[in-house]
Order: structure tokens, then C-alpha cells, then sequence
């Protein structure tokens, strides 16, 4: 019997990563690093020299800080290497492990991996697979099939996301010749 809804999962994880690669096709250091309101999460080096998206221990601000292109996109590249390997790999990476992106060619790239790995993942299972449960990076167990579409939905909410930041900057650059940092 074909894996009907394996096929259904993976085209739509193809999908949802192809609209946020196009969003992020050129994306510059300046867009990257861009902070359009003040006291933006974004990525930060260390003392140390690791670099890290701001996510502070629980509890988190509410209203959560608005975040840079740069949070955004290594948010999204580091959540797929985190949910591959807490549910098929090790289960050791973390939002402590992981060294964050910090060029825009870098966060793609990391975008790229995690998407490798989550592919080669779905292709391994049938759709009776779906079903089993399966471990995330905060030690919650959810079916197998949560795995992805939680993926399919970072990568168009984010990318979404990512696309109207690049549109407003652009506009802005238009507009003053210059972007506000």
C-alpha cells in the first residue's frame, strides 16, 4: 500500500520550505542584522565568542521583544536541527548547544541542513509511522507526524515574517536612502 500521507507531508514540507527559501534568496548582513524598533531579540555573541538568538529561561516577556530577520531566520534553521535530532538523532542539541548563525549566507545554509535532515527523516517512515511518538528538544512526546507540520508552519509563518521585514526595509531604504540600525 502506498504511504499516501507521507506523500501529502513531504509536499507540503516541500512547499512551505520552498516559499521560505524564495523569501530569503539574497538576503544581505545589513537586512540580517536590521532592528527596526528598539531593544530587538536578535543574535548576540558572547564573551566566550559563541554566538546565540536572545531566548531568555522562562519565563518570557509578554508581549515577547520584537525580533530581527536575523532571530527570525536562526529560530527557524535551529528549531529544525533541534526537532530532527530530539526525535531521530541524539536529543542532545539545544538552544545552549546550537552555535547560532550569525551572517545571513551562514542561517541559510543552517536553514538547508536542518531541511536535509528532516526530509531524509520523513523518507525513512511509512504512514503507519506517523503515529509513533517521538521526543522534542523540551522533552515533550508528540506523534511523529506533529514533527513536520510544526516545521511546515515555522517555515510560513516565519517566512512570511522574514518577507514583510525585507519589504519595509527595502521601503525604508527607498524612501531615506539609508536604514535606520
Amino acid at each position: 500500500m502506498a504511504a499516501v500521507a507521507v506523500a501529502l507531508l513531504r509536499s507540503q514540507l516541500d512547499e512551505a520550505y520552498a516559499y521560505i527559501r524564495t523569501v530569503v534568496e539574497g538576503l544581505t548582513d545589513d537586512e540580517y542584522w536590521w532592528e527596526p524598533v528598539a531593544g530587538c531579540w536578535t543574535v548576540r555573541q558572547d564573551a566566550a565568542g559563541r554566538w546565540s538568538a536572545d531566548y531568555p529561561e522562562p519565563p518570557h516577556p509578554i508581549p515577547s521583544p520584537f525580533t530581527t530577520i536575523a532571530w527570525r531566520l536562526d529560530h527557524v534553521a535551529e528549531c529544525k536541527l533541534m526537532y530532527h535530532d530530539h526525535a531521530y538523532g541524539s536529543g542532545e542539541e539545544s538552544w545552549l548547544t546550537l552555535n547560532s548563525a550569525h551572517t545571513a549566507r551562514d542561517a541559510i545554509a543552517m536553514l538547508d541542513r536542518g531541511q536535509r535532515l528532516l526530509e531524509a527523516d520523513l523518507a525513512s517512515l511509512g504512514d503507519e509511522d506517523l503515529d509513533v511518538s517521538v521526543r522534542t528538544n523540551w522533552g515533550e512526546i508528540w506523534p511523529a507526524r506533529q514533527i513536520f507540520t510544526t516545521m511546515i508552519h515555522h517555515d510560513l509563518q516565519h517566512g512570511a515574517e522574514i518577507g514583510v521585514l525585507r519589504d519595509l526595509y527595502r521601503e525604508l531604504r527607498a524612501r531615506d536612502g539609508a536604514v535606520r540600525s
